[in-house]
C-alpha cells in the first residue's frame, strides 16, 4: 500500500468519458501495490457509478462488474478514521474548505504519511497545503 486512491480516480476507471492515462496509471499501481481508502468510500463510490447509470453515462447493471473489479483490489478500507471526523477531518475541512467526506482522504493521506491520488483540484490544493503528496499519476 504506497498512496491513498480519492474517488475521484476511481470512478474514472469506469466512466468512458472521465477515462485517461493517468487513471489507468493510478490503476495499475494499485493493482500492484495495494491503496488506502478511507470508511466512507465503498458508499460514495456505490454511489458515484449508480448516478451515472441513471443518468446514462454508463450501460444498465454495469455498476456490478464496476464492484466486484473494485472490492478484487488490495484496498485497506481504514475503518479508524471515523475517530478522526469531528477533530481532524472537520479542522481538514474547515481550513481548506472542503466537504468532510473529502477532507477524510486528505485526513487519511497525512495519517499514513501517504500520497494522495486526486483528480478534484481543490483536494488536490489542499493536499499541498497540508504537506501531503500527490501521486504522479494524479494531479501535481
Amino acid at each position: 500500500m504506497s498512496l491513498v486512491v480519492d474517488c475521484s480516480v476511481a470512478v474514472a476507471w469506469y466512466l468512458p468519458d472521465e477515462t485517461s492515462a493517468a487513471a489507468a496509471h493510478i490503476l495499475d499501481h494499485v493493482t500492484a501495490d495495494g491503496a488506502a481508502v478511507p470508511f466512507l468510500f465503498q458508499a460514495e463510490f456505490a454511489n458515484s457509478l449508480l448516478m451515472a447509470e441513471r443518468r446514462k453515462r454508463i450501460p444498465d447493471g454495469f455498476h456490478r462488474k464496476a464492484f466486484m473489479e473494485v472490492e478484487s483490489l488490495q484496498l485497506l478500507i481504514d475503518a479508524d478514521g471515523r475517530e478522526h471526523v469531528w477533530s481532524t477531518t472537520s479542522r481538514l475541512a474547515n481550513r481548506f474548505g472542503l466537504t468532510v467526506y473529502d477532507a477524510a482522504y486528505l485526513e487519511l493521506a497525512q495519517r499514513l504519511r501517504l500520497p494522495l491520488a486526486t483528480f478534484d483540484k481543490a483536494m488536490a490544493n489542499a493536499a499541498k497545503g497540508a504537506g501531503v503528496g500527490l501521486s504522479s499519476g494524479g494531479m501535481t
